[in-house]
């Protein structure tokens, strides 16, 4: 990992921490907020489905965002959203809906895996926007629109992770 993204993983863990407290989760979930990372997010599913319940705020959106390889013309066609919409999201500090939540959560997991798998972000860029034979000669970045599309990502990588290639 680069500078930037130690940093900008730093910060997630804050927002993590925070957004846990704040919306009492911590204690609904008996979770000790101090030892909370962005990382053991996707270990802890019960979590992950209360926090896409809540609904994201922005402010965790913008460092998810800034940590994954996705341009925000990206994000906005993964959400759904017009480019118009996703700036008022951040000009009125919204929370995303339960949907929007969960595939904010889904592209985090992915690069997550990505990086683990690849080391770095550029790798995994380059792997994300590569025509793959095992995804149907498409590029993974491709798939990512569906949840579908995600569990075939996750699963190459994963793959790739223990030097399965097909």
């Amino acid at each position: 990992m680069n500078s930037l993204e130690i940093e900008i993983s730093g910060k997630l863990d804050k927002e993590i921490t925070e957004l846990v407290r704040r919306s009492g989760l911590d204690e609904q979930l008996g979770l000790n907020q101090t030892g909370l990372t962005y990382t053991d997010l996707f270990t802890d599913k019960m979590l992950i489905i209360q926090l896409i319940k809540v609904g994201l705020p922005y402010s965790f959106f913008e460092l998810i965002q800034k940590y994954t390889p996705f341009s925000e013309a990206a994000w906005a066609k993964f959400l759904d959203l017009s480019m118009k919409s996703l700036q008022r999201y951040k000009q009125n500090s919204r929370s995303f809906r339960p949907l929007q939540s969960e595939k904010i959560i889904e592209l985090a997991e992915v690069t997550n895996v990505g990086l683990d798998v690849f080391g770095e972000m550029e790798k995994f860029k380059l792997w994300l926007n590569t025509p793959n034979f095992a995804l149907g000669k498409l590029m993974p970045i491709e798939l990512l629109n569906d949840s579908y599309g995600k569990e075939m990502v996750i699963a190459e990588l994963t793959r790739i992770n223990y030097g399965i290639l097909v």
